[in-house]
Order: C-alpha cells, then structure tokens, then sequence
C-alpha cells in the first residue's frame, strides 16, 4: 500500500512539474525599429538636422559662414548657385533646413529653403554643388457640407472646420442676390466645394466652389458656375433655372454692417432733433471701413457738404446714379472710371453724423428711391443654346446638396 502510494505522489509530481514548465512566460526583449522619415527627397535619419527660420539680418551667406565652410568655400557656392537660387530672394520668417553629417566635424551637406508652402530649394553640397527647385505634390480633396446659421457666415463655417476665405468667396457669389446683413440664425445651407492639401496631408486652403444653395427670407436661393463661353472660361453664377444670381448692382456698399436706418418720408433726425424725409439707408460700420460701389460708372461729383460730410456720387447709366455720404476719406475723383466692388472711400462721421456710418442713396431717372425695394436689372442671362449645357452639369450638383442637406436635416 505503501509502495503504490508513493507511486502516486511521484506521478502528480511530474505532473505539476510539467504544467509549471508550460506555464513559465519567456520574456523576450524586441528592439523598438527607429521609424525611418523622409523629407525634401532626403532620409533625415542619416544627417543631423537644424531647422530654422530667416531671422533680421540674416543672408544666405552669413548662415552658411556659421557652419565653418571658410569663406572662400562660401565665395564659391553663392557664385554657383545665384543662376539658379537668387540669394536676395531670402525672406524674414522663412523656414530654412541644414543637413549636417552625423559625424564630429558636423559638416554641412545640403540646405533647404522653403520660400513657401508649396515649393523649396534644395542646395547639395556632398559631391560638387548642385542646385534645384521642387514643387511640392498637390492634392485636391472634395466635400460637401450642410447645416444651419449661428452666428456670422464666417463663424458658423469655422465650426465645421472650413476656412474663413470660403466665406469670403460666397459673399461675392451671393453678393447681388443676398443681402447677409439680414441671413438669420437658423437658416439652411449646403455647400460643395474643393479643398487643397499638400503632399495628401498639409491642408492648403480652399481651391473652388462649385456648388450651394442659401434659405434667405424663406426662400431657398442655388448657386452653380458655368462658363456661357467655353473658350474663355469665364464663371459666372446661376440658379438651378439658369438665371444669372449676378445683379446690376450689389446689394449694399458695404461688406459686412449692418441697417441703422432705412429710406423714410418722414424721420426723426438724430442730430437736427426735426421730423424730416430721409431718402437713404444708413449702414453702420467702424470708422475707416472700406465703402464699395455697387455698380460700374463713372465718379460724377465728389466733395463736401455740411450735412453729407464728405460725398461721392456715381454715374451708372442714364438712369441710376448712386451717391455715398459721411466719408472719412474720399479714394477717387470727379471723372474716375470704377468698377463694380471697387473702394471709393472709407466710412466716416463727417458732416450731421452721430456715428461712423454710411448713407447710401440712390437715383432712378433723377429721383431719389429706396434702393431695398427696387427691382434691378440682371447680368447678361443666360444664353438658350447654353442650357442644355448647363442643365446637364447642374443637374448631379444639385441632386448631391439636396441629398446632404436632407440628410442632416432629418437627424
């Protein structure tokens, strides 16, 4: 019995022995890889690298004295490299890059000045001097978002994670058909539109609007390009029905203000304290703001007045003139040639003004009218040949912005 029971004992011994062997965890200690990283055409790992930036003072020359080539050696490489890389071109706040080797004499190898995001230098000085100018790859990346007003265009775009130019590039879109002084919170967009990246990850800022429709005053108001002349490829803007959204005149002659006082027959004036007819509309803004034509003509009278403050009116046609009042300082003279958007002034509180604003008034046929209820002329509409055209290439722009905005807005 004895015998047998220590037979047993032996057996489960073997086996705990075992197991334990199988349990035992084998540490074994992996080498981390050092992740190789490639800039410029060059692999960083093997050069001991600076970045910097062009400070005041600073020359091609002075930075690479610093890394002990001699002066002669110095001579040698900026009379090499000036047919190629012109020195002077060297701008403050500028990134510059030097490849040093990894060695203890720290030699300078190659030097990367980067003029901008898009393009760099590169001067290679490991054999003989070599010089040459690359242009980072581009990648255009589309997107199409929706949502709903809060707060400026500028703002509401920024919480999507879109640049503010986007919304300077719609205000000139939309600048004949909507009036953004009076968009209101809650009011639906959808936009679609292109965005640059540089080497597919460095983001470069918006490139195009191709498509997007705005709820103004309820309703909803599409805008699309298309070129009328395919040759030339101008762009100009239009419904989903082809007609022009560009109108003879802007809607204000400011860009971003807003309403302090309408077109009236009869107003209490804030500095004569009298009942008094006032045939204009007031826009505030900051002093010095820059006050725009609404539309091409000619400057027809320029000047000072008691009451206007310094003035300028344009002639645009036979029919329309406008006039701007209260300027702190008048841009053009009595004659001038200007364009429709071009800076005539800048806004003031001269002459009976209790603030820096604008008084824009405006002449149909000599008489003075309210210009928010007038009815203007378009641009050139749209060409019967063309929309066909235009349809066929409006048509999956639409159906995308529709799809995106119900989407969002049936969450």
């Amino acid at each position: 019995m004895k015998k047998v029971t220590l037979i047993i004992l032996l057996l489960l011994s073997l086996v705990s022995c075992n197991k334990s062997e199988k349990d035992k965890v084998v540490k074994v200690e992996k080498s981390i890889p050092i992740p190789v990283v490639v800039e410029f055409g060059f692999k960083l790992n093997d050069f001991d690298v600076i970045n910097d930036t062009i400070v005041a003072g600073d020359t091609f020359g002075t930075i690479i004295q610093k890394q002990n080539l001699g002066d002669k050696w110095v001579h040698e490489i900026v009379k090499k490299v000036k047919d190629t890389f012109d020195v002077r071109i060297i701008r403050k706040g500028k990134p510059y890059t030097m490849l040093r080797s990894k060695d203890k004499a720290k030699k300078l190898q190659v030097f990367v000045y980067q003029p901008d995001r898009l393009s760099y230098y590169v001067i290679d000085l490991r054999d003989s001097i070599v010089v040459y100018k690359t242009t980072k790859p581009v990648t255009i990346k589309r997107r199409t978002i929706a949502g709903k007003l809060d707060g400026s265009l500028s703002e509401t775009l920024e919480k999507e994670k879109v640049e503010g130019a986007l919304a300077s590039k719609i205000s000139k879109v939309y600048a004949w058909s909507i009036d953004f002084f009076k968009l209101k919170k809650g009011d639906k967009f959808a936009i679609t539109f292109t965005e640059r990246f540089i080497n597919d990850s460095i983001y470069d800022g918006v490139e195009n609007l191709e498509s997007a429709f705005f709820e103004y005053k309820g309703k909803i108001i599409y805008a699309f390009p298309f070129a009328q002349n395919e040759k030339s490829g101008k762009l100009d803007y239009y419904d989903e029905e082809g007609k022009a959204l560009k109108n003879f005149f802007l809607k204000a002659p400011l860009k971003f203000a807003h309403i302090t006082s309408r077109y009236a027959k009869n107003r209490f004036h804030p500095v004569q304290r009298i009942w008094k007819a006032h045939k204009g509309t007031d826009y505030a803004a900051p002093k010095g703001a820059p006050i725009m034509t609404t539309a091409s003509g000619v400057v027809e009278q320029t000047g000072f007045t008691a009451g206007n403050g310094n003035f300028v009116k344009v002639k645009h046609s036979r029919t329309y003139s406008t006039q701007y009042l209260h300027m702190s300082k008048i841009l053009v003279r009595r004659g001038q040639r200007v364009n429709q958007g071009d800076v005539i002034g800048k806004v003031g509180s001269t002459g009976l003004a209790t603030g820096p604003h604008v008084c824009y008034r405006f002449w149909k046929n000599g008489v003075q009218v309210d210009a928010l209820r007038l009815k203007l002329p378009n641009s050139e509409p749209m060409d019967n040949r063309n929309l066909p055209r235009f349809m066929a290439q409006m048509s999956p722009l639409k159906r995308e912005l529709d799809s995106v905005a119900k989407l969002k807005f049936t969450k």
